[in-house]
């Protein structure tokens, strides 16, 4: 089964109208390669590939000048992580050449910022995120095995689940490590398991080093490195200049709902009647969400002490938008869905259900359907 990501391959082919480095920017296996191939092979004659995961490639590279100046058209540089001195060379041939690079990388750009500040003005970078809800057919599958393309893919939930596994294994024990990030791989496989059950929860630092037996310093600077390897979402707190105390600080989410069911061992058997079940499908969402806005929207999440609350917010065009996910079929507006959309000045709250339709419940409040999501014209629709 070929899954084809035309948006991806378009913002490339955007990016490149502009700049001369685009970068392609996502967790590992998530499909950077295949996409670069296959944007390579429609656009362009001459292209050439450099693997650094390659020792071949990487010591070609020891001496960059010699094995890029003589090359022209497309150079496609991928885990551009494991050298990131090759930025400052790449400023001069951007400047001086005509050649279009495409780098791959496992690793966000401010975790790459030092590096890749040479290129300030010369690259466009975006995220490629695993399958989304407008790639796949089936709904259920994807909240459930993920979105990494192996996973999904998998002949069975079982060989997706034992791919899943050995990811998470791999990532924590070898993909840190080639970026040259000094930790303790126990206490990072620990802290990943503690996230697994933190999921959809308020983090608290302190409370996690306590339970790890480390500072909350040493568990802010590994979640940190979770984040920006795209692995977590810390999803932040809207604070409102209102008379109620409000929670600030932030929740946290795996990503990949399929790794998260491999790192507590669901089961497919078990899967409908697990207690994580709500909360997952909330990061699932929350996550779908953010994908279709993309990165020029603000996104938050409100919280009272006395309880009011909305699982995500969203400032678009300087307009603030709601949401709140429930599995229910039929949804009910609650109280604090008024107060959300009164206090927070909302011009719409939408309820995210596992459905394929999207209609309204009562003013400024509607339902829109998990399955409906890659279709919707959005807020202003």
């Amino acid at each position: 089964m070929i899954i084809e990501r035309k948006q991806f391959t378009k913002q490339i082919k955007d990016a490149f109208e502009q700049f001369s480095v685009c970068g392609i920017l996502g967790p590992r296996q998530c499909g950077k390669t295949t996409l670069a191939h296959d944007f390579s092979k429609a656009n362009f004659e001459k292209v050439y590939l450099f693997d650094l995961e390659d020792p071949s490639h990487l010591d070609q590279l020891q001496n960059p000048k010699a094995a890029l100046d003589p090359l022209s058209g497309l150079i496609i540089i991928d885990e551009i992580q494991r050298k990131p001195d090759l930025f400052p060379y790449l400023r001069v041939l951007s400047d001086y050449s005509d050649k279009k690079f495409l780098i791959l990388g496992s690793a966000s750009v401010d975790l790459l910022r030092q590096a890749s500040e040479s290129l300030t003005g010369r690259i466009d970078y975006l995220e490629l995120t695993p399958f989304n809800v407008g790639e796949v057919e089936d709904l259920q599958k994807h909240w459930c095995q993920g979105g990494f393309p192996r996973s999904y893919l998998a002949t069975s939930y079982t060989n997706s689940l034992k791919w899943r596994k050995n990811y998470v294994s791999g990532f924590i024990e070898r993909d840190l490590r080639s970026i040259e990030i000094q930790l303790n791989a126990a206490t990072m496989r620990q802290l990943w398991m503690l996230i697994a059950h933190y999921h959809g929860q308020i983090l608290n630092y302190s409370d996690i080093g306590r339970s790890l037996g480390t500072s909350d310093m040493t568990i802010r600077r590994y979640i940190n490195i979770l984040s920006q390897t795209f692995m977590i979402r810390l999803l932040q707190p809207w604070h409102e200049n209102i008379s109620k105390r409000q929670i600030k600080a932030p929740k946290i989410y795996m990503r990949d709902t399929g790794l998260l069911h491999a790192t507590l061992n669901i089961q497919e058997n078990d899967w409908y009647a697990h207690p994580v079940r709500g909360a997952s499908f909330e990061g699932y969402i929350i996550e779908e969400l953010i994908r279709k806005f993309g990165q020029e929207c603000e996104y938050y999440f409100w919280r009272t002490h006395t309880g009011d609350e909305l699982d995500l917010l969203v400032i678009k065009d300087g307009k603030r938008y709601g949401f709140e996910v429930k599995l229910a079929d039929a949804p009910e507006v609650t109280k604090s869905m008024h107060v959300a959309l009164n206090d927070l000045k909302l011009e719409h709250l939408y309820i995210v259900t596992m459905s394929d339709r999207i209609y309204q419940k009562v003013d400024k409040i509607s339902v829109l359907g998990a399955k409906c999501i890659a279709d919707w014209k959005g807020c202003d629709a």
